[in-house]
């Protein structure tokens, strides 16, 4: 490594993320080409960003990382091309990309030359999108066109302090200003954007990045991501009764020495995605949530167990990562209808829709367990087998049909008294919404006692595993 890579705090950030040694600097001597508005006059090493290649724990990745000591970190010519040139050799090899963004925005001397090498990223970014991993982490500044360039990738992180994400900056929103709201921090890009997954401290991203290069397979064409598994394939998950209402809890229960890793962790809580192991195998779980709890047993947050339009989104783009990556899917149900409020209501159809067609489009391996309710359209999108999961198991205490049976019974018989609609309710929920009922049409596979969740989950997995499926020949769906 050169001088550059370090002394900086971008070069800092290489040796903090890459195993000791590993890192191999491309383009360190490049410099900036303008000479308009005397930018020659400019010292500009490695034209303000770092870019090679280095190990995370013996995988192959490419990064770069933006030098905000030169000209802010703003992004010129070069200083894009460098990146795309990464890109390129990241696709050759079939390999991760990570970015660490620390820049001012585009270099004002070197406007339609920066442009244009901007845009010939994105192509790049395109391109690589369902190939190979993208990750960034903002340290510093992310605005305007980065940050779509930030969106184009899989998964991002953010420090929590001094990171500022945005497409304009809060005092440029009409009515707004950063004292008001600051639609820059990372709490706004989190909680209420979606846009970023873990937010922490630099060293905590750092470690955060490490173990998901770890979990995800380097391209679409390597048949998962593996490691040693030396947890029991028949170990019970004593109590995982118990997590039913916070699933987070439920599937690093059920998955190998309990590792999982959460993506858009306070973004639409109400919905969990991330990454397990069974077996040694990485597997991605999505999960309808109603309460949070913390480490001390303390609820932090709490939902009515309804899909809501946030937490379709979130599982969309998450199903859809597994799919384009070979990842299994396994999703744990619970969920008792649609989410009822106006700021739901503009968009809940529409995302709803994207969601069932990301499980019903996706060809990988498809496990659900119904370990709660299970009630109406929401529950077919939620991965049932009427839209393609391959195995279906359910709980004793799961409730799958199309409402609460006391509510049928009020339906079905308006007017009656309260003895007739207790029996009614009674009758229907053992003939309508019983997981054997469910069981006796085909539609839920096994019940499973809530211990043995784990064996059941693996062996579907194992038998799935040289699962083949084709779709009708098409360019895409539009949904």
């Amino acid at each position: 490594m050169g001088n550059m890579a370090t002394e900086s705090a971008a070069g800092n950030r290489i040796t903090s993320l890459l195993d000791a040694g590993s890192f191999v600097e491309i383009g360190g001597a490049v410099t900036a080409r303008s000479t308009d508005f005397n930018m020659q006059e400019k010292e500009t090493p490695a034209d303000g960003v770092i870019t090679g290649y280095g190990v995370i724990d013996g995988n192959l990745v490419y990064v770069y990382s933006q030098d905000a000591s030169v000209l802010n970190g703003a992004m010129g010519e070069m200083h894009a091309k460098k990146i795309a040139n990464i890109y390129d050799m990241a696709m050759k090899m079939g390999a991760p990309v990570i970015g660490l963004v620390d820049c001012a925005g585009l270099r004002l001397q070197e406007a339609t030359d920066a442009l244009n090498a901007f845009g010939n990223l994105y192509l790049k970014q395109t391109m690589a999108s369902g190939v190979i991993p993208q990750i960034t982490a903002v340290f510093g500044t992310c605005g305007g066109g980065l940050s779509v360039a930030l969106a184009l990738t899989d998964f991002t992180f953010m420090e929590e302090t001094k990171a500022r994400l945005f497409v304009n900056s809060p005092n440029a929103i009409p009515g707004n200003s950063v004292s008001k709201l600051d639609t820059s921090s990372a709490k706004y890009q989190s909680e209420k954007a979606g846009l970023v997954d873990v937010v922490g401290t630099e060293d905590e991203i750092l470690e955060n990045i490490r173990s998901l290069i770890c979990i995800l397979p380097g391209n679409n064409e390597e048949n998962g991501s593996y490691d040693e598994c030396t947890d029991s394939l028949n170990r019970l998950c004593d109590g995982i009764e118990n997590a039913v209402e916070d699933t987070g809890i439920a599937l690093s229960m059920i998955s190998d020495d309990h590792v999982f890793f959460e993506t858009k962790r306070n973004y639409a809580k109400d919905m969990v995605t991330g990454f397990i192991r069974l077996n040694g195998m990485t597997v991605g779980a999505v999960a309808n949530r109603s309460k949070v709890y913390n480490e001390d047993s303390e609820v932090t947050d709490q939902f009515d167990g309804s899909l809501s339009a946030d937490g379709a989104e979130k599982a969309t783009k998450f199903v859809e990562f597994c799919d384009a990556f070979n990842i299994p899917v396994l999703t744990l149900t619970n969920v008792a209808g649609f989410k009822a409020c106006e700021y739901d209501e503009k968009k809940l159809a529409s995302q709803t829709a994207k969601l069932t067609y990301a499980f019903a489009n996706a060809t990988v391996p498809k496990v659900n367990v119904v370990i709660g309710k299970a009630f109406g359209s929401a529950y077919v999108t939620m991965n049932s087998k009427s839209v393609g999961a391959d195995m279906v198991y359910a709980w004793p205490t799961a409730e799958i049909g199309m409402m609460e049976a006391d509510l049928a019974a009020k339906i079905m018989y308006a007017g009656a008294d309260a003895a007739t609609l207790r029996e009614k309710a009674a009758e229907y929920k053992e003939l309508q919404s019983s997981p054997l009922s469910a069981a006796r049409r085909g539609y839920v596979d096994t019940i499973i006692e809530p211990a043995q969740t784990r064996k059941y989950v693996i062996g579907a997995f194992e038998m799935l595993f040289t699962k083949r499926e084709d779709r009708p020949a098409k360019k895409h769906g539009s949904v």
